[in-house]
């Protein structure tokens, strides 16, 4: 074997690397993005989750992209842990399908069909066809599968390379004598992880093991060791993605080092005893690709079939592993993790974004529903916990709008695209929001230090709008979430009727600072709350726009202000009189001349 054989080996190993990547790649296009939203809402069951991963991995070619996939939906916190130990389990079974298709080269015949079959006919034919709809079609879904054929000409093209590179090694003596030396199980299974663990492909590896079997020198004692070591060596990749993960994210790592390391042990014993007793005739027989396709499969099989039982105590097993921590205190204050993991799978990390968006909102309401109470009522435990709350939504808008950007470096649909584009105006939204409540709770400490007292009517007053800015926070927040449109549409109604209550408010300010019921300093941080509380139902207002729109799909934010504005909407001036009718009712104050609305429909 010379120079040039070298490099056509390795060169063939880059297309068949290539092909699997192209391949599933395709394969997710074509899915829409969807395949890691299956996993993570349908593994109730060890065993659905076996099943799951087992489609999942043969769809993307790839157990090490399964597992790395799964470390990421568990470190996020969309998939717990104990979801996750049958995905994995299936990815071992998903991840033999392409050494199945692999072996269809040992198919020999003359009849006509068995001839189509064989790759070497049936690769190009369907490399021309993914050509042909790839290059010329412009809709996506032609496109894609166009995509998934060519990584499967691709992917067989190299294997042809790694085949033809190998040949000269049959007339080699010191190759059968490598050989020889790898019957040693232990030397056969280090063999075959460390070239797997090199690679980071235990399909690559296999498919270099079947391309060897047309020297004639590879025998049943040969592949098995080897065989069993590149099902360790593939959780090499796990174990580099689970690097800097959550606990959760470690132990999928773990768990699959640990399906395989005693898979791999079980086996050994129980092929060895056999060989003991003298069974296994076969063993030092010649193997195909089929006999390694065949072995490879049945080892995932029967694996994954004894330790379903089992999971339970392979989920302990690795819990004591890696141990957990205590829990904080305040789990709301631990940001959303946002792994770049799931970039491999658009659709989950826009949802796992979504919910950091999600997240940010809620932080903000829960500051807001404290700010009047913190600043009326000092306490510096509360202060600080909103400070807290604040600080962490300051980090999910940095978190969150650098992730976001780096999606848009990836090849998203166009849908993909425009929900990357509209969360990135939601948390900007948000942000603002928890600016605005944040404002409010720190002028506590100018309160608590100077003294400021408020009147019983500014105190009352406060109340009210304290009351209806939260109800409209919790109307955008949850129509953002549900994805409620009919909850987004109450929110304008009430938004108008947040600026007239502000604006009847500061009327009535200004009536007791001439009257000289109000001192000037609680007077101006009475205005600047009003301002805050009026800014927050503003962005609460875009946020409900937006979904309208987004949803719409025919109208901007402002068009559709202008026609609710002006009644073009259906139901928009009755929620307008049912929101003026709700609070003015609390405004109503009494005079020593009679009762006097203070608050009037327009």
């Amino acid at each position: 074997m010379n120079f040039f054989n070298l490099v056509t080996l390795f060169g063939g190993l880059a297309f068949f690397l290539y092909g699997m990547s192209i391949m599933g790649s395709g394969l997710e296009k074509l899915a829409g993005g969807k395949t890691e939203s299956i996993l993570q809402k349908l593994t109730s069951s060890t065993v659905k989750g076996v099943v799951l991963g087992a489609i999942i991995t043969a769809l993307i070619q790839s157990s090490s992209g399964t597992t790395v996939i799964i470390i990421g939906l568990v470190n996020s916190g969309i998939m717990q842990f104990k979801q996750a130990i049958g995905v994995i389990m299936g990815a071992n079974i998903g991840t033999t399908v392409t050494a199945q298709i692999l072996r269809l080269s040992d198919l020999s015949g003359d009849s006509f069909f068995l001839q189509l079959l064989k790759p070497s006919t049936l690769a190009p034919a369907i490399a021309i066809v993914g050509a042909v709809l790839y290059v010329f079609m412009k809709n996506a879904k032609r496109r894609n599968i166009g995509q998934i054929m060519l990584g499967f000409g691709i992917l067989f093209a190299g294997m042809f390379s790694m085949e033809e590179a190998v040949m000269p090694l049959r007339d080699s003596p010191w190759f059968y004598e490598l050989f020889a030396t790898l019957q040693n199980p232990i030397l056969g299974v280090l063999a075959g992880a460390i070239v797997t663990g090199i690679i980071q492909s235990s399909a690559a590896s296999i498919g270099i093991l079947q391309a060897l079997t047309a020297t004639g020198a590879i025998t049943w004692a040969n592949a098995v060791p080897i065989i069993l070591g590149q099902n360790i060596g593939t959780c090499v990749t796990g174990m580099i993605a689970s690097v800097g993960a959550s606990r959760a994210g470690k132990r999928v790592a773990i768990s699959h080092v640990y399906f395989n390391v005693v898979g791999t042990v079980l086996w050994l014993i129980g092929i060895y005893i056999t060989r003991a007793v003298g069974a296994l005739p076969f063993w030092e027989n010649t193997i195909n690709m089929g006999g390694i396709a065949n072995f490879h499969t049945l080892f995932n099989v029967i694996t994954t079939i004894v330790f379903i039982p089992l999971s339970g105590v392979l989920v302990k097993l690795t819990e004591w592993t890696v141990r957990d921590v205590p829990a904080e205190h305040h789990p709301e204050l631990t940001p959303v993790v946002l792994d770049e993991r799931l970039y491999g799978s658009p659709g989950v990390a826009i949802a796992q974004a979504r919910n950091a968006v999600e997240q940010m909102a809620t932080l903000g309401r829960l500051n807001q529903k404290n700010a009047i109470g913190v600043m009326l009522h000092y306490n510096e435990e509360n202060i600080q916990l909103a400070q807290q709350r604040e600080n962490v939504i300051d980090k999910l808008d940095v978190n969150i709008t650098n992730y976001l950007v780096g999606m848009t470096e990836l090849e998203l649909s166009e849908y993909e695209s425009r929900e990357v584009t509209t969360l990135l105006n939601f948390v900007t939204e948000f942000e603002r929001i928890g600016d605005y409540a944040i404002n409010v709770v720190e002028r506590s400490g100018e309160v608590a230090d100077k003294r400021i007292h408020f009147s019983a009517p500014a105190i009352a007053e406060l109340e009210v709008l304290d009351e209806a800015v939260g109800e409209i926070l919790d109307m955008a927040t949850q129509a953002f979430v549900q994805a409620d449109m009919e909850l987004a549409g109450r929110v304008e109604p009430l938004e108008e009727t947040v600026d007239a209550i502000c604006e009847t408010l500061r009327e009535r300010h200004i009536m007791r600072l001439k009257q000289g019921e109000c001192s000037i300093e609680a007077g101006i941080i009475f205005l600047e709350v009003l301002n805050d509380y009026e800014r927050i139902s503003d962005h609460c207002s875009n946020v409900a726009a937006r979904l309208l729109t987004t949803e719409d799909g025919e109208m901007d934010p402002h068009s559709l202000r202008r026609s609710q504005h002006a009644g073009d909407l259906p139901r928009y001036n009755e929620l307008i009189r049912y929101y003026r009718e709700k609070y003015r009712v609390p405004l109503i104050m009494e005079e020593q001349d009679g009762t006097q609305e203070i608050f009037i429909e327009e």
